[in-house]
């Protein structure tokens, strides 16, 4: 991946900063509902991308979002930031790392073409590593900065909307395999829900303390969502 290629495409990612949204945003319509997995408030996430997955030009692409939402780090009141580390041989299963790679997803009984497998090692769906998972249709430049966009945002518990509005969310699901939803980050209403969800992530956090030893479990995976939210063992 050339230096300049990557740095075109982090600017032009990094200039899509929302306007906060004026008014309430009706959930459904403008909004996307939240609910289940969330990185720990003020985290810093190491990024990599599983090496062979990805073109060089690919992944200027695929990280291209971080930026975009490491921008309204501050104003979703989550603190959380994103930092590409580079590519990887195998996923990590480490605190605060988020792996990207490639795997089987789609299949005629589910609609989706990306996932995010996460872990909970405290049980209490605040994430200590995940991987986001792209299936291999997903090719096109435009498609799969959608992709990240979208599946970084379940990382901060949004969920797919699939009556809000074009525009109004980067929760909106593709329309095929070539379809992008336009949205390279978070929108304004995107921005509201999250720090809604991280207003009520401090409350619950302040209330349960984290115990000073981990303990390893599986999870949940979510009901009220058909998002492919997978909890594999570490």
């Amino acid at each position: 991946m050339t230096k300049r290629l990557l740095a075109t495409v982090i600017m032009f990612a990094a200039m899509v900063v929302p306007a906060p949204a004026q008014t309430p945003c009706k959930v459904g319509v403008e909004a996307a509902p939240v609910g289940f997995w969330t990185w720990t408030p003020k985290s810093a996430i190491d990024v990599y991308v599983l090496a062979g997955d990805f073109s060089d030009s690919e992944v200027a692409y695929l990280i291209a979002p971080l930026a975009s939402w490491n921008a309204v780090s501050e104003a979703t009141g989550s603190r959380v930031r994103f930092e590409y580390k580079g590519t990887t041989g195998t996923a990590l299963h480490r605190e605060n790392c988020l792996t990207i790679k490639r795997g089987q997803v789609f299949d005629k009984s589910n609609r989706h073409l990306t996932e995010l497998q996460t872990y909970s090692a405290e049980r209490n769906q605040i994430m200590t590593w995940a991987a986001i998972v792209i299936d291999p249709r997903l090719t096109t430049p435009k498609t799969l900065t959608n992709a990240m966009a979208h599946e970084l945002g379940h990382s901060f518990g949004l969920l797919d909307c699939y009556s809000c509005r074009q525009g109004s969310t980067v929760m909106i699901q593709f329309k095929g395999v070539s379809v992008a939803n336009e949205m390279n980050g978070p929108s304004g209403c995107d921005v509201a829900q999250v720090k809604r969800v991280y207003e009520t992530v401090a409350a619950r956090l302040k209330r349960a303390p984290r115990p000073k030893a981990l303990v390893n479990d599986e999870g949940e995976e979510p009901v009220e969502d058909d998002t492919p939210v997978t909890v594999p063992k570490p």
